[in-house]
């Protein structure tokens, strides 16, 4: 099972993902890892990483990144636990079964506690919304791919893999 803790304490869970789900999950974190691998600015995180959010929740993204700098900061300890800080960047994917709402509301905190920039994925009607500190947010229509510019130089992410996972 998958546990979260919300700001207010409400202990979320989640089943695991399906094969559909996880497939797709899989092929971002390969993909968000392939490109920080070369970039060498930062670190990928599965989701299977905590991260202790300023506002007392305790959130798990579906892939995350950080930059090294702020990983640097944390000591030998904190790296093992739920890590003490909000990412740089998260992708949330919404499965079949996830609410529209309640991931928009996920995305909103993650931009509330410091994300960057951040991506909800719906395969199921090929959208993708992206959020931005300050900024409204944005939704694409059956995009080909989604760019990470300003915050992920260089990296884009191609979504065929996303909208048809391969079995």
């Amino acid at each position: 099972l998958r546990i979260e803790r919300t700001a207010t304490g409400e202990i979320v869970i989640r089943a695991p993902a399906g094969g559909e789900t996880g497939g797709r999950n899989a092929n971002l974190v390969i993909d968000l890892g392939n490109w920080a691998r070369a970039n060498k600015q930062g670190v990928v995180f599965d989701s299977s990483t905590g991260f202790d959010l300023p506002n007392g929740a305790t959130r798990s993204p579906d892939a995350a990144w950080v930059r090294r700098e702020r990983l640097a900061q944390l000591t030998v300890e904190q790296k093992r636990k739920f890590l003490p800080l909000c990412p740089d960047f998260v992708i949330e994917l919404r499965s079949a079964t996830d609410s529209l709402r309640a991931a928009q509301d996920k995305m909103t905190e993650w931009i509330a506690n410091g994300v960057q920039l951040g991506w909800l994925i719906d395969p199921t009607e090929r959208s993708v919304y992206i959020y931005r500190p300050g900024q409204p947010m944005e939704k694409r229509q059956n995009p080909a791919t989604v760019s990470g510019e300003p915050v992920l130089p260089g990296f884009a992410l191609d979504l065929a893999a996303i909208w048809e996972p391969g079995f």
